[in-house]
């Protein structure tokens, strides 16, 4: 449910979706053709932001960085403040969105700024770190907040794929299914740049001079988040009839549509601040469970951010065995994904919820005290 609804929140998720189902049946096409977004996308969150990416910008490229701070230290820095400024203006880009009927516009704006910026990520050469530390941890930052707005976009496409009693096995789907491109590019890129030692990496032969093999891998990777991007903006259909209710499963309120669409950026909080106020005053779970969202959503981006690096710094993998650290995280990711699906319309969404956080943070306590590769191999794949 957005927080532009005018109208009360229904009782449950279900009534929640079928105030917004979409009107025509939807086709395994379309569902098909969302979720190869979320394999695509794989490219900037496994590749760019996990795995690769992240590695070689703070293990090859700042790895010489005068103090006060580490290059670590920096990302978290930088990430930091990616965040911020989704947290403050995320709301209300997808409020405008989905009040002009242009969530397919705002998903396809800001994956191709995601992926220009990915491939100019190819630029960050490690035999020249000091300027190129700095290019490359504005390009992951900017990265961060361009692709947090696409996919702000894309998950609220779900509710135009999917119907109350199959949404949960959609939404598993779409996971899975960037967990398996994940997998795919991963591999793709380990044993084609990366593999082996020497000047020369890889089944391609590629130089390392300069970062050259995980440079290619960024411009690979662009490509394919491009590609795959393609199909959900041709195969499903704009959720017009949402944007004339005013937002998805409620009836338009006309003045304050009419200021969401023809107001300036910052008229819009004004708009957003009315929605939420009054969205409390007729339920204030769903605020509290917004926040526990945002809250919730920072601490996995933290984990995503530097499991890697803190696997090769802490844990002592080496930056090649981490991709194959990712691969096997990616397949147990996916399998879960798809189980907790089914569970998901089983026995509902609070339950698997609270059952994953409740297992993500005993393994990340063991996790604190426990050292070694092994060690890492276990409780990172569990988590």
């Amino acid at each position: 449910m957005s927080t532009s609804d005018p109208e009360p929140p229904p009782a449950n998720a279900s009534a929640a979706l079928s105030s917004s189902s979409p009107s025509r049946p939807t086709t395994r096409g379309q569902v098909t053709s969302w979720a190869l977004w979320d394999w695509g996308s794989a490219a900037f969150n496994a590749v760019i932001v996990t795995f690769v990416f992240s590695v070689y910008l703070t293990d090859s490229v700042g790895k010489d960085l005068e103090e006060p701070f580490s290059a670590a230290t920096w990302l978290s820095i930088a990430i930091a403040l990616a965040g911020l400024v989704i947290a403050l203006t995320a709301p209300v880009m997808g409020q405008r969105a989905d009040r002009g009927g242009r969530r397919k516009r705002s998903l396809a704006l800001w994956t191709y700024l995601t992926v220009a910026l990915t491939a100019a990520m190819f630029l960050v050469d490690s035999g020249a770190p000091n300027p190129w530390f700095w290019v490359g941890l504005v390009l992951l930052a900017v990265g961060s907040i361009t692709f947090e707005f696409a996919e702000v976009s894309y998950f609220a496409m779900l509710r135009q794929v999917s119907t109350p009693s199959t949404v949960g096995r959609v939404s598993g789907f779409g996971w899975a299914m960037g967990y398996f491109g994940g997998i795919f590019l991963l591999l793709a890129a380990f044993l084609g740049f990366i593999s082996g030692e020497g000047d020369e990496r890889g089944l391609l032969g590629i130089p390392v001079d300069g970062g050259l093999n995980v440079r290619l891998v960024c411009l690979v990777a662009a490509v394919w988040f491009a590609v795959f991007a393609l199909p959900v903006l041709f195969k499903v259909p704009e959720n017009r009839a949402a944007a004339r209710r005013g937002g998805d499963g409620a009836r338009s309120n006309d003045d304050d549509n009419g200021a969401a669409d023809n107001a300036g950026f910052l008229a819009s909080y004004r708009i957003l601040w009315a929605d939420l106020k009054a969205l409390w005053a007729r339920d204030p779970r769903t605020v509290k469970f917004l926040i526990a969202s945002a809250i919730f959503r920072d601490g996995l981006a933290g984990v995503f951010t530097f499991g890697a690096i803190l696997a090769v710094s802490v844990y002592g993998l080496a930056p090649g065995d981490v991709l194959i650290f990712g691969v096997a995280a990616n397949v147990v990711a996916a399998l879960g994904a798809v189980v907790a699906g089914y569970l998901d319309d089983r026995i509902g969404p609070k339950a698997v919820i609270v059952g994953s956080l409740v297992a993500m943070l005993a393994t990340m306590t063991v996790l604190l005290f426990v050292s070694g590769t092994t060690m890492f191999w276990i409780f990172g794949l569990l988590m």
